[in-house]
């Protein structure tokens, strides 16, 4: 047993002090905890124990190199290792659960399987298995390329069957993509509504990448669970996703990573003048979703150029740099990432939920910078290094 002694609980519902009994990696127990000699304590005497962070969107393959797309150059073998390498340092930052938005074949899924198993140390994985990309689109050279509603049908089946928790797709052109337009259409709206459909036979959530309006706007009408960037949102598209109830996982980390470093960097002269044409509508999104309300939920985008693994928590910042504030970062983290992800088990610091768990040295709830340095985490019901 694990007791979490002296702390303030600190979550989308609560601040209470409290402590926190941990048994066989779930919250038993809040308040005076009974606990055997032999338990093992953990004193949080003037911190804050929060649920652990929840990333909606990384990208296991990837390790933040200036040129993402030579990923794919490197052996299954050395891309394994370098997720591993990810996983733990998303762990150690406290992210006890993340969502693989598209890696080279399988190995999100693998990874997922060597965390439960305990081959490797990391975070819950939930993932994606291959994009569902048109050919030539952006991430064709790590997705599954398909033209056409069947097509696009069957690549989503492939996906689920290979045990997909979420079915992406790209809606429009990327960033990273050399020749890709950023906010242009690429899938259709008959092709995104076939991938809808086949997913949600087998109720699995949908995730589109859409920068565009345009795109947004036909993720949504499609039935698309997540909008991811979302960057030329206009009020329309804000208006369209809340009365459809879509997500949106801005990732402001992944424009931050490539805008702040530039050409100067490596990274490609063409990513960079997308991205700063990007960032430039950036802040009009954020305004349009939080003043009318979309759900958000935190994601990163980590691995891509200068976002690394071990700095997700500043994502947190920069929602509130944006213009959120702190708790309202504090519950896309948590309970709105958790309910995106289809997980009842994580998000709060509540008897009968997961234990995952980190304590922080200041309130999270009122400083978004709290989450950038933890001293413990908990994941599971184990302590891990921080």
């Amino acid at each position: 047993m694990l007791v979490i002694r002296n702390g303030t609980v600190v979550d989308a519902e609560r601040t209470v002090e409290t402590d926190v009994g941990v048994e066989e990696g779930e919250i038993v127990a809040l308040g005076e905890v009974d606990a055997p000699e032999d338990a093992d304590e953990i004193d949080a005497d003037g911190q804050f124990v929060a649920p652990g962070l929840i990333d909606s969107h990384v990208h296991v393959m990837m390790d933040g190199r200036p040129d993402v797309a030579t990923a794919t150059s490197e052996s299954a073998y050395l891309s394994s290792y370098r997720a591993t390498g990810n996983l733990r340092d998303a762990l150690g930052a406290g992210v006890t659960t993340l969502r693989d938005l598209g890696s080279r074949e399988t190995l999100a899924l693998d990874a997922d399987v060597a965390v439960s198993e305990d081959v490797i140390a990391g975070p819950r994985v939930l993932a994606c298995g291959q994009n569902v990309i048109m050919t030539g689109g952006h991430g064709h050279w790590f997705g599954r390329e398909a033209d056409g509603p069947h097509e696009v049908r069957k690549a989503a089946r492939e996906q689920l069957k290979r045990g997909a928790d979420v079915v992406k797709c790209m809606a429009t052109g990327g960033v990273l993509t050399e020749g890709a337009v950023t906010g242009a259409p690429e899938l259709t709206p008959e092709e995104l509504e076939a991938l809808v459909e086949a997913a949600e036979t087998k109720g699995v959530p949908t995730a589109a990448h859409a920068h565009g309006a345009e795109g947004i706007k036909n993720a949504v009408r499609a039935g698309i669970s997540s909008v991811e960037h979302g960057t030329f949102m206009d009020r329309e598209a804000a208006e369209l996703m809340v009365e459809h109830g879509t997500y949106w996982v801005p990732t402001a980390s992944a424009l931050h990573g490539i805008v702040e470093n530039g050409v100067e960097a490596g990274i490609p002269e063409e990513a960079v003048a997308k991205a700063e044409e990007a960032a430039d509508h950036f802040d009009d999104a954020f305004d349009h979703a939080l003043e009318l309300g979309v759900n958000v939920a935190m994601g990163t985008d980590a691995g891509t150029p200068f976002n690394f693994f071990a700095d997700i928590p500043q994502e947190l910042q920069y929602m509130v740099d944006h213009g959120m504030d702190p708790a309202h970062a504090l519950e896309a983290a948590t309970v709105n990432a958790a309910d995106l992800l289809g997980l009842d088990d994580t998000g709060l610091v509540s008897e009968g939920y997961r234990a995952d768990l980190v304590v922080l040295p200041t309130d999270p709830s009122e400083d978004a910078s709290a989450w950038q340095d933890p001293t413990h985490v908990v994941a599971d019901g184990e302590v891990v290094d921080a």
